[in-house]
């Protein structure tokens, strides 16, 4: 042990890319259907790490928490100002009611087991999986004022109250969410989803589970124009037959390529490149002419475009709603591919609701994909290079935001630099939304930010406390392990209970969805979609999740200050 202990004070970071290593090969064990995830297997590895004697710099942890919450405040931001209206007042409320239930059975636990503030925020942050609270929670009790060492015991108690309770804060998500809440509504998560895709549909079932997959939604086919068929009819006539579900995207004549004009008309002995939904085409040839396999001359490169949906005028606003108000030679030619909200797929049915922030992938000629793009909103770009001037900017507002401390009764509150750092990266996430000329980050180097900053972050935490951990794991393990079952199970139960019988959820697989994101549990959600075999969850925990990103991660601060 002295020689590891000997390479260790030489080079402390080797002791950090080994707890990383390691704990993230940990993560990918399962243990049934269940895995402990990079995150969590990070602190169990820093804390073993930490027996051969092992200390970080404590700026370190500030850096890698700050990167890391401002990146999930940036991804957040448009979808979290978005979800503040009238229309997801349901969702709100139950986020809201998860938060607050939370914070109370936290609260109620400290009090009746006399729980110091460290433990009880890692209670917090383990039973309810929110692992931006260890930060939240550290830097404020760094603020109370307290002797180096008893901050220091305080910090390493809310890192060891997190790992004792997290790995059943995941399991209990799925527990409730995937088993329990079906039976109590007495429908499956994948009935549910069927009878919330025909609702959306205007009540005609959406495609069959893995459909799109195997067949694709949107098609090429060439027909040979016939008598009886299409000839004598315009392009235009053809399209609007078929409800502009098709487009006419080339015409050869007598070995010639036509310009498909809305006035042109068809004769006999026409190939026609016809593209669009697959539902639509299979029906094509009755009125067109027999489908052939000779296209050489009219093939065209088809081209899928993401734009970021910022319409004004348009926010909240279903598909068809939106296809109703748009003029048809704008809309020409032009399909929706997939819709993304939050980085997960929505089903793309007439009643979807489109909000600002969603993502559209558009399908059709590079030229009309174009028109669409820049009707929508503004074209997703693919870049590489992060804006690290408006990062910079954001950090350092987020970090002077988390100086203020407010008197409350005494009590001194306070967000710190993560609370800070959060609220910073949401309003420059948003104004990116709607300025996105500015603040280029990349989903790849936000995804690098979060996840090498949170889990470096915990593992520094782990390192710098992990002797104290096996102490206090002898003393008051099996105690705390059974008070985040109870954190864990409680709020979702009373949550689930809520939005049924208050809020008047009807339907499995919304209320799944809306549970799941308040609790922000990405493994439950996870299990919904599996067993949903569908998009429709993840309408209401787009929300849900982008409102419980923060307010659980306030809780670390509010539990400092309250207990």
């Amino acid at each position: 042990m002295d020689w590891l202990h000997d390479i260790f004070q030489k080079s402390p970071e080797s002791a950090l890319f080994l707890s990383l290593a390691a704990g993230y090969l940990i993560g990918q064990i399962n243990f049934g259907k269940f895995q402990l995830g990079g995150v969590g297997g990070s602190l169990i590895a820093a804390v073993v790490v930490s027996q051969a004697g092992v200390q970080i710099d404590n700026g370190v942890k500030s850096v890698m928490f700050a990167v890391f919450i401002y990146a999930v405040g940036y991804d957040s931001g448009p979808q979290f100002f978005n979800s503040i209206n009238r229309k997801t007042l349901r969702e709100i409320a139950m986020a809201v009611f998860l938060a607050v239930t939370a914070l109370l059975s936290v609260i109620v636990c400290a009090k009746v087991f006399g729980l110091n503030k460290g433990l009880a925020a890692g209670l917090a942050g383990g039973a309810l999986t929110q692992s931006a609270i260890i930060g939240t929670a550290g830097d404020a009790i760094a603020r109370l004022g307290l002797p180096a060492d008893q901050t220091k015991a305080l910090q390493a108690d809310v890192a060891i109250a997190y790992a004792v309770t997290y790995v059943f804060g995941s399991l209990g998500a799925i527990i409730i969410c995937v088993n329990i809440l079906p039976k109590f509504m007495g429908q499956s998560l994948k009935e549910a989803s069927i009878e919330a895709e025909k609702a959306l549909a205007g009540g005609a079932a959406g495609p069959g589970p893995g459909q799109i997959s195997a067949l694709p939604a949107l098609v090429g086919r060439a027909y040979r124009v016939a008598n009886g068929g299409a000839a004598g009819r315009t392009v235009a006539d053809i399209e609007v037959d078929d409800q502009d579900l098709i487009t006419v995207e080339r015409i050869r004549r007598a070995g010639r390529a036509l310009e498909p004009r809305p006035d042109i008309t068809l004769e006999t002995g026409d190939i026609v490149l016809v593209v669009g939904r697959r539902e639509v085409m299979v029906s094509a040839a009755a009125h067109i002419g027999e489908e052939v396999a000779d296209t050489d001359g009219i093939s065209v490169v088809m081209q899928k475009r993401q734009g970021v949906f910022t319409k004004r005028g348009m926010n909240h606003t279903t598909i068809a709603a939106v296809r109703a108000r748009v003029d048809r030679d704008m809309r020409h030619g032009v399909y929706i591919h997939d819709i993304a909200r939050a980085g997960q797929p929505l089903p793309v049915l007439p009643q979807t609701r489109l909000e600002h922030g969603d993502v559209i992938t558009f399908y059709g000629s590079p030229q009309d994909t174009k028109r669409a793009v820049d009707a929508a909103g503004y074209e997703l770009p693919y870049t590489d290079k992060t804006d690290f001037i408006y990062m910079g900017v954001g950090i350092v507002l987020g970090l002077l935001i988390g100086l203020v401390v407010v008197d409350v009764g005494g009590v001194p509150l306070t967000l710190g630099s993560g609370g800070g750092c959060l609220l910073a990266g949401l309003l420059f996430g948003w104004l990116r939304g709607k300025h996105p000329m500015y603040g280029v980050m990349p989903p790849a180097a936000s995804q690098l930010l979060k996840d090498f900053g949170l889990a470096a972050f915990v593992a520094v935490v782990g390192l710098n406390s992990g002797l104290q951990a096996v102490v206090t794991v002898k003393q008051s393990g099996l105690t705390i392990f059974l008070l985040g079952v109870f954190v864990t199970l409680f709020p979702l139960l009373l949550t689930m209970l809520f939005g049924r019988y208050v809020l008047r959820y009807d339907n499995a697989a919304l209320l799944a969805g809306a549970l799941t994101g308040s609790r922000s549990a990405n493994p439950a959600f996870g299990g919904v979609l599996d067993k949903a075999e569908s998009a429709v969850p993840t309408v209401p925990f787009a929300i849900t999740y982008a409102l419980a990103n923060v307010l659980l991660t306030l809780l670390g601060p509010l539990v400092v200050g309250l207990v």
